[in-house]
C-alpha cells in the first residue's frame, strides 16, 4: 500500500484551476498504476491516542438493574414498608385501652388497602361480657354488608354447632376475625394482610382477656399460634397461648365454611365441640368450687 509523494503533491498544485473530465480520469488513473489505493493527510494522525479517546467516550455504564435483580429490589421495598405499616399499626394497638378504642383505631387506620374496598369494618359480635372468644379468618360477603362477625351460611353453621353443645353466640361466645375487613371475592387473606392487621387482632385478645380461645380456619390457627402446620394437624388438641404471663387454652377447629364444603369433617369438629363443652363445664366447675346454680 502507498501513498502520494511530495513531489505528486507540487505537480497538483501547478495545475490550472479549469481541469477537464479527461484530465482527472487521466491523472487517477497514473495514480493507479503507480499503486496508489489511499490519500494521506498533511499532518501524521497518533491513530493510538484516537483509539484510547474514542474507548473513553464509549466506556458502557452500570447497567440498570433489571430482570430477576430488579423484581427482588422491588420485593425487598415492598417488604420493608409492610413492615413499617405494620409497626405504625403496633403502635396504634397498644394505645388502646379499651374494645371501643380499638375498634374506633381500626375503623380510622389506612394502611391496609382491603379498607378502601370494604363496605365495612368487621369488629366482632356476640357477647362481650363472655370469656370465650373465638377468632375466625377475614369477613365475607354477608359480614361486609352488614358490618357484624360470622353472619350469612357460615354464620349459621356456626349457630348450629354451638347449639349442638347447648351454647350460643348471644349468651357464650365472643366473635372476630384476624382481619376486618373483607378481602376481595372472599379470597384466602395474603401474608401482608396478616401482616399488617395482626397486632390489631393480638391487643384484640389482650383487651377482652379470655379464659378459653377457639381458633376456626388454618389463618387463624398459623396466624396467632405462629405454626406452619396445617388445621387437619392442628385441630383434635389442646394449644396453649401466652397472655399476661399466663396461659390461656387454645382449641383450633375447622372453619365453617369448610364443613359447608366438606361435610365428612363434621364428625371430627363434633368431637372438637364436645372437648369444648368438657372444658367449659371444667372451668365452671372449679370457678364455683363445684357448686352449680
Amino acid at each position: 500500500m502507498a501513498g502520494m509523494d511530495i513531489s505528486t503533491e507540487n505537480r497538483l498544485n501547478d495545475m490550472p484551476n479549469h481541469i477537464e473530465e479527461r484530465d482527472i480520469l487521466s491523472l487517477l488513473q497514473w495514480y493507479m498504476d503507480s499503486g496508489v489505493n489511499e490519500t494521506i493527510d498533511d499532518l501524521p494522525q497518533d491513530w493510538f491516542e484516537l483509539s484510547q479517546s474514542l474507548t473513553k467516550k464509549t466506556a458502557p455504564k452500570p447497567p440498570i438493574p433489571t430482570g430477576q435483580s430488579g423484581i427482588m429490589s422491588k420485593k425487598i421495598a415492598s417488604m420493608v414498608s409492610i413492615e413499617h405499616i405494620a409497626q405504625d399499626a403496633a403502635r396504634l394497638a397498644a394505645s388502646c385501652d379499651s374494645l371501643r378504642e380499638l375498634n374506633d383505631v381500626i375503623k380510622n387506620f389506612n394502611g391496609c388497602s382491603l379498607k378502601k374496598i370494604a363496605t365495612h369494618t368487621v369488629f366482632s359480635d356476640g357477647n362481650p361480657d363472655s370469656d370465650i372468644m373465638m377468632i375466625g379468618e377475614a369477613p365475607g360477603v354477608d359480614e361486609d354488608r352488614h358490618g357484624k362477625a360470622f353472619l350469612g351460611e357460615n354464620g349459621q353453621m356456626l349457630d348450629r354447632m354451638l347449639k349442638a353443645i347447648g351454647l350460643s353466640r348471644k349468651n357464650d361466645f365472643y366473635l372476630t376475625n384476624i382481619l376486618p375487613w373483607r378481602p376481595p371475592g372472599n379470597r384466602k387473606p395474603l401474608a401482608e394482610e396478616i401482616t399488617i392487621c395482626l397486632p390489631f387482632i393480638k391487643r384484640h385478645i389482650e383487651l377482652f382477656n379470655p379464659k378459653l380461645l377457639i381458633l376456626l380456619g388454618g389463618i387463624s390457627a398459623n396466624s396467632l399460634m405462629n405454626s406452619d402446620l396445617g388445621i387437619t394437624r392442628l385441630r383434635g388438641k389442646w394449644l396453649e397461648y401466652e397472655l399476661y404471663g399466663k396461659t390461656i387454652p387454645v382449641r383450633p377447629l375447622f372453619h365453617p365454611a369448610y364443613l359447608l364444603k366438606q361435610p365428612k369433617a363434621k364428625a371430627d369438629t363434633w368431637k372438637d365441640l364436645l372437648e369444648i363443652k368438657a372444658k367449659i363445664a371444667e372451668k365452671t366447675t372449679r370457678e364455683t368450687g363445684g357448686k352449680t346454680e
